[in-house]
């Protein structure tokens, strides 16, 4: 029976999402105790919750039962973006001939969600298609390589609220519907690099906002091992 009806995965599911929402700030060091406090969850589960999400590379462990959120960093967010960009960008050519009338129905209401809420500047509700969006163009090659994407859309979550406050193009929508028009022709070598680009793009963009010093070297390779463009990279405000 979980402890006050709080089982080790909502305990999981509520600090996770605490982190990913920047409720839980990068770098925020505390001790279960008060974490459990703040929360208003219970220790046993948060236990077995915290391992999970330092597995995860969400937290560190630190002396005395004190946990430490990960921070945000130009390295950290290219690695993701690397693994983005290799994976989705061939999960979506693997995807694109497999594609039903349907799925790119599904994708045109999706861009006009986005469309929407991005006039209106509502991050919350656009999250919503946007995370659809981008399941649905990969959702044929998979359910393990969907999960792993799943994961990595995730962790980018805390770096898409940094871009969407202060990125560039942070609203911009014309790279999706470029991505859809591909899938629509059933261009799989130009669907996968149009994403990848996209991927890259952003990139970019919150590495500069991070740290302007830093050169991500291997996101650069990845882009064009995929046969993409690099992106135009425009200044940040």
């Amino acid at each position: 029976m979980p402890e006050n009806g709080q089982s080790t995965e909502d305990v999981y599911e509520r600090v996770r999402r605490a982190i990913l929402d920047g409720d839980l700030a990068p770098g925020a060091v505390m001790s279960q105790v008060a974490l459990a406090e703040e929360l208003g969850i219970s220790r046993t589960p948060l236990r077995e919750a915290l391992r999970m999400l330092q597995s995860e590379g969400l937290v560190e462990g630190e002396p005395n039962r004190r946990v430490r959120v990960a921070q945000m960093t130009a390295e950290d967010l290219e690695a993701l973006c690397v693994i983005r960009v290799t994976l989705e960008a061939e999960a979506l050519r693997l995807s694109v001939s497999l594609m039903t009338s349907e799925d790119l129905a599904r994708l045109e209401g999706y861009m006009a969600e986005m469309a929407h809420y991005a006039e209106e500047k509502d991050y919350v509700r656009w999250t919503v298609p946007h995370h659809r969006f981008h399941r649905t163009l990969t959702e044929h090659a998979g359910e393990r390589v969907n999960f792993v994407l799943g994961q990595m859309f995730d962790h980018a979550e805390r770096y898409r609220r940094l871009h969407i406050g202060q990125g560039p193009t942070a609203w911009a929508t014309a790279q999706h519907r470029d991505i859809l028009d591909a899938c629509k022709e059933r261009d799989r070598p130009l669907a996968g690099a149009l994403l990848a680009q996209h991927l890259a793009r952003i990139g970019f963009e919150v590495c500069e906002l991070l740290d302007p010093s830093y050169s991500p070297d291997r996101l650069t390779a990845a882009v064009l091992d995929t046969g993409a463009q690099l992106p135009r990279r425009l200044p940040v405000a």
